[in-house]
């Protein structure tokens, strides 16, 4: 575009035209030089504009400016066409700036549906985290993760734009008030806690005072249910505060642990002593049941007396074992009263030492009655004459019976 006349003129005065739809427009005065030079100034003007719209265009079209802004930019230089100062094709330059106008427009209007949209999304957003941290405030009991959930809502929330001061606002109202609501419920409950803590301190003080009195007995049965129920209460029990927990707790087992190895000491020194009581009642046994009871009746008897004392000297046995040496032991008793049964049977009554004995008691029974009726002394004879009458009678008795 060299030919500058297409669309604009100097008159013989100086004074420059622009050629529009509409007839000539005075431009200016050129007074400096030829018409052409005047010419070229005001085209450079104009040209100056077309570049400006250039940039508008451009911008607006790669969507790096706001289309709101660039509808400003259009409509101011839209305005100031009709007056500008410039030599160019105006009616071209009009009809394009009414073209981007309208393009504008357009992406003015989505971009208001765009930040529309992203004020409804960003409103729901802060909604969503005022309900929530709401709902936290008055229900949560994990403190820690709630504790720590709040923190997260605060973080998002200062990442969320769009939303109109006023509505903002009043949701920051809401999640601070939640936030503090969190804060006095947790501050309530942890201290309700604390005191909680103390009473189960000194329940369980009591414990340990108890387990540590204790783990001395020697009354091995009792102190090891008494232990047990104990271990049962501090297990029901509530936790007191983490170090006096571990410290109470530590003292509780050592109590414990004191009294079971003192009654494991003594139950092994026990379970020793049974087990050498056990080797001396197995030799007593074994010796009972060598003895030949058909050879020697009396003998085998007076041998079973014998071993009965040592017998019951030899002490308790472990108890896995005293049953069946017991078994052992009331029969071969057994073996030897029914054979001494037998014997005694087969004897006859002059020979039998059992009556032989029996009348040798009635005898010294007499001598002592005699006695007491010469020392006349009353009480005396009462008790020697019924000491005679029931040694008789259970004479007579075994006379019949043999």
């Amino acid at each position: 575009m060299n030919d500058w006349t297409t669309f604009g003129r100097v008159d013989a005065d100086g004074t420059v035209y622009v050629k529009t739809a509409e007839g000539d427009r005075v431009v200016g005065s050129w007074q400096a030089g030829t018409p052409e030079e005047g010419l070229a100034h005001f085209a450079r003007r104009f040209a100056d504009l077309v570049t400006e719209v250039d940039l508008v265009e451009a911008r607006l079209k790669s969507g790096a400016a706001d289309a709101s802004h660039s509808l400003s930019s259009i409509k101011r230089l839209r305005a100031t066409l009709d007056e500008a100062h410039v030599v160019g094709d105006i009616d071209g330059l009009a009809a394009r700036l009414e073209r981007l106008t309208t393009i504008a427009d357009e992406k003015a209007g989505e971009a208001k549906v765009a930040r529309e949209a992203a004020r409804t999304e960003a409103l729901a957003r802060k909604t969503a985290l005022v309900e929530e941290a709401e709902q936290i405030a008055a229900e949560a009991t994990g403190w820690k993760s709630a504790g720590d959930r709040l923190k997260e809502i605060l973080d998002e929330w200062k990442t969320i734009r769009g939303v109109d001061k006023k509505t903002d606002g009043e949701l920051w109202k809401r999640f601070a008030a939640a936030r503090d609501g969190f804060t006095r419920r947790r501050g309530a409950h942890f201290a309700t806690l604390d005191g909680q803590r103390k009473q189960a301190q000194s329940a369980k003080e009591e414990l340990v005072k108890e387990a540590e009195t204790l783990s001395t007995s020697s009354e091995w049965g009792p102190t090891a249910a008494r232990l047990k129920e104990l271990m049962n209460e501090w297990k029901a029990a509530p936790r007191a505060a983490k170090e006096a927990e571990q410290r109470l707790w530590e003292r509780f087992r050592a109590a414990q642990d004191a009294f079971f190895t003192r009654r494991s000491e003594v139950f092994s020194a026990r379970d020793a002593e049974y087990k050498g009581n056990l080797e001396k009642k197995q030799a007593v046994l074994a010796e009972l049941e060598a003895v030949d009871v058909d050879a020697d009746p009396r003998g085998a008897q007076n041998k079973l007396r014998d071993l009965q004392a040592a017998w019951h000297d030899a002490g308790r046995v472990p108890r896995e074992s005293a049953a069946s040496l017991e078994r052992r032991w009331r029969a071969a008793e057994d073996r030897i009263r029914v054979a001494m049964d037998s014997a005694w049977r087969k004897t006859s009554p002059q020979d039998n030492p059992l009556l032989q004995q029996m009348r040798e008691q009635v005898a010294e029974a007499e001598q002592r009655l005699a006695r007491a009726q010469a020392a006349g002394d009353s009480r005396r004879i009462k008790e020697a004459e019924q000491a005679l009458a029931s040694k008789k009678q259970f004479l007579n008795l075994a006379e019949q019976a043999g």
